[in-house]
């Protein structure tokens, strides 16, 4: 398990090697572990930008990815069809969002898993919904009601606790922007903290508005709804394609993963984790990490814009595809990941050395990070050479007995870790 202080400099990040963990290949880190001011950022096209994708082949039946010592990880769910999304149910049924891009093939379904017997594998599996939707990712639960985020729409469904399956037909409430040439499909929705509006996170259509901003009409945002769909309202703007949200245990602030623009080189610009300021502005498509002037919109910046940018408080690595977030609120890990936030990287394509493909952990205390940060789930790359992966992971949830569920939507998993008794 590698530690990588927050504050280190570009050229120590860029020197620490490589590491292999039973014999599966761990990303190098790269420049960006480091938080709000610090972040040490090269100039823009230091180098070129690249386009390196991974094959991915599957996991053997005899591999898994590779946790710490004192954790095991279990194949929760196999042979699903691109598990993109996780929502937890009161009772602890786990819900999965089978969904892709259109131009991939959808599977449009939601699946519940229902692990009976309290030993991190799915023993039942239940079609829980199919019918009408298009693309589904975030999922939602306020009372009886059940909340689906389509790709262009939000749906709500009755719901019965313990259901194996949804019977009625569901409600669109709320229509959303759908399409772009880099559209960012994906919408991911949560009940607010004070139990009265959903949270609604919509990408961008574009990787830098190239097409022109008025085709980014309601996008690069989070947004509020009621619970009935009405009363759209920004709750902060400028974040390129936010995912995961959750908030914070200790200070109740709530906290967005976000990924950032491509094509400015290897190190720029890097994804990051943050929490987000009610009508903050974090500078999409002009600005990054503060006041760094995109150079693609040097000569062209609205006059309006606000004076201050957010800067984001934790940069998680260049091209990480930094998906989703999750505080660690159980209690059967051991006690320095209570209270600490884990994160889902897809894995990057935009760069010439692989970064990502991982889940990691940063440490909190009194609410704060404590300023590391460390791969906690790894081993999804087979061979750098040969460009192999296993799968890559996209979610992150703590179930309600403690256990970390990875949703590893190309390896069509979802995994489950565990702390070991003795660890604790």
């Amino acid at each position: 398990m590698r530690k990588t202080p927050l504050a280190l400099g570009v050229a120590s990040l860029l020197s620490l090697p490589a590491f292999v963990v039973n014999a599966q290949v761990a990303v190098e880190p790269q420049n960006g572990y480091a938080m709000g001011e610090k972040v040490p950022l090269p100039e823009p096209y230091a180098t070129k930008s690249a386009d390196r994708r991974t094959k991915v082949i599957g996991w053997p039946d005899d591999v898994t990815p590779t946790a710490p010592d004192g954790f095991t990880v279990k194949a929760f769910a196999s042979d699903l069809e691109h598990p993109r999304w996780l929502h937890i149910l009161p009772n602890g049924d786990v819900l999965v969002a089978e969904s892709n891009d259109a131009k991939k093939g959808s599977a449009d379904r939601i699946t519940l898993l229902r692990d009976t017997n309290n030993d991190g594998v799915a023993e039942e599996r239940h079609v829980f919904l199919e019918k009408g939707l298009n693309q589904p990712f975030g999922m939602a639960l306020h009372k009886n009601h059940f909340y689906v985020a389509n790709t262009d729409n939000i749906t709500r469904y009755e719901y019965k606790e313990g259901a194996d399956a949804i019977k009625g037909k569901g409600e669109v409430i709320h229509s959303l922007p759908s399409g772009g040439y880099n559209h960012h499909w994906t919408r991911n929705i949560e009940v607010n903290d004070t139990q009265d509006k959903l949270l609604l996170t919509i990408g961008s259509s574009s990787n830098v508005g190239e097409h022109g901003m008025e085709k980014e009409e309601r996008r690069a945002k989070i947004f509020t709804v009621d619970l009935d769909g009405g009363n759209e309202q920004v709750y902060a703007w400028g974040l390129r394609n936010a995912n995961g949200l959750d908030y914070n245990p200790h200070t109740g602030m709530l906290w967005a993963a976000v990924n950032e623009r491509d094509k400015l080189g290897d190190n720029l610009v890097p994804d990051y984790v943050t929490s987000v300021q009610e009508g903050g502005f974090y500078g999409w498509p002009y600005k990054y990490f503060g006041e760094h002037i995109d150079p693609r919109w040097k000569d062209k910046m609205p006059d309006d814009l606000p004076e201050k940018t957010i800067v984001p408080d934790i940069a998680l690595g260049n091209h990480t595809a930094t998906l989703d977030l999750e505080f660690y609120d159980g209690e059967s890990f051991p006690a320095r990941y209570h209270n600490g936030l884990f994160a889902a990287q897809h894995g990057s394509w935009n760069r010439a050395k692989y970064n990502g493909y991982r889940i990691v952990f940063m440490p909190f205390e009194d609410g704060e990070p404590t300023g590391e940060i460390e791969e906690f789930l790894g081993g999804f790359i087979k061979d750098m050479d040969t460009d192999e992966a296993y799968g890559r992971p996209t979610a992150v949830r703590v179930t309600d007995n403690g256990k970390l569920l990875v949703a590893d939507d190309d390896g069509n998993t979802i995994w489950s870790v565990q702390a070991d008794q003795k660890s604790n």
